[in-house]
């Protein structure tokens, strides 16, 4: 039987998490979660960044409107194997899923603080706990680091660390952090190692409430809130598409020619669009990119993409981006995730050669990860 992967899975970090795995001088300034009046709080570098819904950071093995509308708390949202290594095991035994890549919740959210140092302590808490979280149930998950990408020096220590406690690739916000766009030299340290240790850069869609990922903000203020359809349908690929179009086009893949980057949870039919609209306006621009090759190229080579459960365009985009390149996974245990994403992607990818099948469902993940 084939191996079986899924390569966009999360944890939901206990509430404690920060206040139990960062360093004593932050003690004071902990991500935590607090309540006032009754109603939940957010609280990261001593700002509320969400309150009154906590549970839908999480929240799968709930119904969305219950969510919002009958008070529940992160916990609730919380089912046991998102948070404890051996209940991850036996529901990746459940569903048929040999290991789950696993990305963080509330590590994942940008953090509100100007102080540099703060931010690389509550990543290099993320990752510690989240190292404990991979010794338990090691054979069974694939563990990816939080860096503080405002923080250069800092972020390849942190990355080192991680890959020497068995991590196996890192989380990008698609964004542009301090200035500077992911692909360009500033951040050539952090790639450099990624390259030598072969691991991919995974680009994840994030929770942003303002910034640079939050591209269609505008659209949803005025008239009928659009609600969830449109910010989680367009978000993902707002953030995505300019994430994806500025590595290739800012050159990283011609300073390192063997990095692999990874395109999580805006699904993979956009690929082969994207690669034909840029090598379109690459055959009247690209003689100023300074490219080697035409973007298409480096997608084929370098790009990876994970599609969603229900995917009708998996079979085009093995033969457009190439069946190397595609990858599946099922976003548990986020609020827009599906429990029964497995039989999900078993019926998307029916019709596939059982070779190419092989490949996306856990083949091309095996060999992009190193497992």
């Amino acid at each position: 039987m084939s191996v079986v992967i899924d390569c966009d899975s999360h944890v939901m970090e206990p509430a404690d998490l920060w206040q139990n795995y960062l360093e004593s001088k932050y003690q004071d300034r902990a991500i935590r979660i607090e309540e006032n009046d009754g109603v939940e709080q957010l609280i990261i570098g001593e700002q509320v960044v969400l309150q009154g819904v906590l549970a839908g950071l999480g929240g799968a093995n709930l119904k969305p409107a219950e969510l919002f509308t009958q008070g529940a708390k992160y916990v609730d949202g919380c089912p046991p194997a998102s948070y404890d290594p051996h209940e991850r095991a036996k529901m990746l035994d459940e569903w048929g899923v040999d290991r789950g890549v696993l990305f963080p919740t509330i590590g994942i959210l940008p953090f509100p603080t100007d102080d540099v140092d703060l931010a690389s302590a509550y990543c290099r808490a993320y990752n510690r706990w989240q190292t404990d979280f991979f010794k338990e149930v090691p054979d069974r998950v694939v563990p990816i680091a939080a860096l503080n990408w405002l923080d250069v020096d800092e972020a390849v220590r942190e990355l080192q660390a991680c890959i020497d406690a068995g991590f196996r690739g890192l989380f990008i916000p698609p964004e542009v952090c301090g200035g500077h766009r992911p692909g360009e030299a500033h951040f050539d340290p952090i790639w450099q190692l990624c390259s030598e240790a072969n691991i991919p850069g995974c680009f994840h869609v994030i929770v942003r409430f303002s910034g640079t990922a939050s591209p269609f903000g505008a659209w949803s203020s005025g008239g009928k809130n659009l609600g969830g359809v449109f910010t989680f349908g367009m978000g993902a690929t707002g953030q995505l598409i300019p994430a994806m179009a500025t590595v290739v086009l800012d050159g990283l893949f011609d300073r390192f020619p063997s990095l692999k980057i990874v395109s999580v949870e805006a699904g993979c039919g956009y690929a082969a669009y994207l690669m034909d609209r840029l090598d379109e306006k690459f055959h009247f621009f690209g003689f100023a990119s300074g490219l080697e090759m035409k973007p298409s190229d480096y997608f084929k080579r370098n790009c990876y993409f994970v599609a969603e459960p229900e995917e009708r365009t998996i079979d085009a985009m093995c033969d457009l981006v190439g069946e190397d390149h595609i990858l599946w996974g099922s976003d548990y245990p986020h609020i827009d995730s599906r429990l029964d994403a497995r039989e999900l992607i078993d019926v998307s990818v029916v019709d596939l050669a059982p070779a190419r099948r092989a490949k996306v469902l856990g083949e091309n993940a095996v060999s992009l990860f190193g497992i």
